[in-house]
């Protein structure tokens, strides 16, 4: 019985098959790849408007915690409003007049007759509304000032927005009692 010298290896078509189902799996894999890299920075442009977000009412708590003369509206002397205002108005720790409002879309803070903005354009405020108690020194409150914000956050011009409702407080740190 002759022997016969058979070389093993792949043939060509066995090799084609091979790279297709390579290439198909590597296809897919990217796909996902792309698709978690555009979730990811969606999620980091949504955080970063809500820190703007979170930073610009931490600004303002603090100012009117160390603040005197509340106010809803935007004069001094308005008094309370339990049902509710679209800007507030006090005395900062310097004695300037600050009032606090929304021009669409922007939270705007006026010092002294200046205004600037205080949330980033990624941030779009829809509704802001104050409830201000206790500002009569007759009474036996504590001024508090209550804020309601709610808007979206965009992450990009293409991509969803996500909407959010903020309700934060501050009480002021001075006796009016």
């Amino acid at each position: 019985m002759p022997i016969m010298n058979r070389s093993r290896g792949y043939t060509l078509v066995e090799l084609i098959v091979a790279i297709g189902l390579f290439a198909l799996i590597m296809l897919l894999a990217s796909g996902a790849y792309l698709m978690m890299i555009a979730l990811t920075r969606q999620a980091q442009g949504v955080a970063t408007g809500i820190d703007n977000l979170s930073f610009a009412l931490e600004t303002m708590t603090r100012s009117i915690r160390t603040g005197t003369a509340y106010s809803c509206g935007a004069s001094l002397g308005a008094g309370d409003c339990s049902g509710g205002g679209n800007s507030f108005t006090f005395k900062n720790k310097d004695n300037a007049t600050i009032t606090y409002s929304l021009s669409s879309p922007s939270i705007v803070q006026t010092t002294s007759g200046i205004a600037r903005t205080l949330t980033d354009p990624s941030v779009s405020i829809s509704a802001l509304t104050f409830y201000v108690t206790g500002t009569a020194s007759s009474d036996s409150q504590q001024p508090r000032v209550m804020m309601v914000i709610s808007g979206t956050v965009s992450s990009g011009s293409s991509k969803p927005s996500q909407s959010f409702i903020v309700e934060t407080g501050a009480t002021m740190r001075g006796t009016d009692i």
